[in-house]
Parts: structure tokens; sequence; C-alpha cells
């Protein structure tokens, strides 16, 4: 780490539980963000602006005015730009030392599979549906790498960890077997700006602690927000033994441990 990164990054470093080698884990990091509009866009922010190495962006999707309301990593000249051009322009903007690696398609299973192997330490899902989150959860489970999930729609919210990683840890789908992606749009219901900036500035919180070693995150937890009343509520959430995905007759062997929607 060069002196203007100890400088630039001084607030975090300055933290005893963070401290210098907290800051390098984040340098060296790479990070799948899958969505980058009302969630991937303060997500792809605060982990730019923390200093996350590499940051891999995928969606499929242009800018449109619609977006704006909500989705802060774009402006308005970036309307009709594909996101992950607009987001690379804003990440680039805020930090010129974080490589930005833009995808502008729908990702399948195979082609996640691929960028696994590349040596990624982290998936945030900020995606739209639950066909994606399905997808991107099996491939995380399967390549042992930590899932960071969040949701948000109306005035409510959500986020949770999952990490194979580990013994004990559920998955995506411990927790939901099915999702209406028709029912649950921001389209069709709407969305309150400050919620989605809520969720993904926790999903951004976890991915640092999960790559740092930093405190307590969420594994084996759900946290579901209620901004109407301003209550967050927190639920346990084991790992379901019959999980089509994670469960006993679906996991490997031996799992490296370390020591240790929309809705």
């Amino acid at each position: 780490m060069n002196d203007q990164q100890l400088l630039r990054y001084s607030r975090q470093i300055m933290l005893p539980a963070f401290d210098v080698e907290g800051q390098q884990r984040l340098l060296s990091a790479t990070v799948i963000i899958v969505g980058l509009g009302g969630l991937g866009s303060p997500v792809s922010m605060y982990l730019a602006a923390a200093g996350v190495g590499h940051l891999i962006l995928v969606d499929d999707d242009d800018v449109d005015l619609s977006n704006l309301q909500r989705q802060i990593v774009h402006a308005e000249h970036s309307v009709g730009v594909s996101k992950v051009q607009s987001a690379a322009t804003t990440i680039k903007a805020l930090n010129q030392d974080t490589r930005v690696t833009a995808v502008k398609q729908r990702l399948d299973e195979a082609a996640l599979t691929q960028l696994l192997a590349t040596g990624v330490d982290l998936v945030i899902d900020a995606c739209d549906n639950f066909n994606t989150r399905f997808m991107v959860n099996q491939a995380c489970v399967t390549a042992g790498v930590p899932l960071v999930s969040g949701a948000a729609i109306r005035l409510e919210g959500q986020v949770a960890v999952f990490d194979s990683r580990r013994s004990e840890s559920p998955c995506y789908q411990c927790l939901y077997r099915a999702g209406d992606d028709e029912q649950m749009s921001c389209a069709r219901n709407g969305v309150l700006a400050p919620v989605v900036g809520i969720i993904g500035s926790m999903q951004a919180l976890e991915a640092i602690k999960v790559l740092t070693g930093l405190g307590q995150d969420l594994c084996g937890r759900l946290l579901l927000f209620d901004a109407f009343s301003s209550v967050w509520r927190e639920l346990r959430l084991p790992r379901d033994p019959a999980c089509p995905v994670c469960g006993e007759r679906h996991r490997p062997s031996e799992l490296d441990a370390p020591d240790t929607q929309a809705l």
C-alpha cells in the first residue's frame, strides 16, 4: 500500500478491528455485482470508495429515465447507455485505482461459473428476479463463494449472507423454494428510493465484513426492514437439510470452512 492509499483509506485503517490488514484484503479482493439497479448502485459505489480492488459488474439492461429516481450510480446523461458502462464511469470517477470489468449480459449458470473460476472472492446479488437469484445461489454454493443477497420493494427490504464454506450456513433456497417475478417487481408495485439505498448500503457493509473478517456478519440470519415504521426485525435462518441446493444429499463431502430477492 502506497502513501496515497494510506491517506485515502485512513479513516477505515484507524479502526482497531480493521487496520492495515483489513484494507489490504479489500485492495486484493474481486467482487461480482449482479445487477446495477437500485441495490447495485450503492453497493458498487461504496465498495469502490472503500477500496475493493476489482469489481465485475453484470447487467444486460440500459439506463431508462424511470431508473433515475433510485439508481444513483446513473445520471441523466446516461439514459440509453448500458447500465454496466454507466456504473463503470461513475466508479472510475470515485476511485481510479478500482479495476472495473463490465459484463453486459444476462448471466446463465455456465457464464457465472466461468467468472467464479477466475478467482472471485464474493458475489453480491442485487438483481430483481427469482430465476437469476436461484441461479446465482446455485453457482455460489457449487463454487464455495460467499453470497450477499438483498431485495427491496415498496417500503420493505431484506438482506442476508450465505457462505457455503461454513458447514452451518444456509443458502438462498433454504429461504425461498419458488418465487413469482411478475407479481414482485418494482414496475408493478413501486419502491421508495431510500429503501433500496438502505438495503444496498447494508449489502456493501456485509460484503466488507465477509472480505475482511470484521465483526459478525449476517450468515445464518435474515434482516427484514419495514420502512413505513422504520423497524428492523431479525430472523434466524438455519440450513435446511432437505434443501435441493445445499441439503445433505447435495453438499460436497468436504468444505473449506473458515476459522471462525426481489422480496
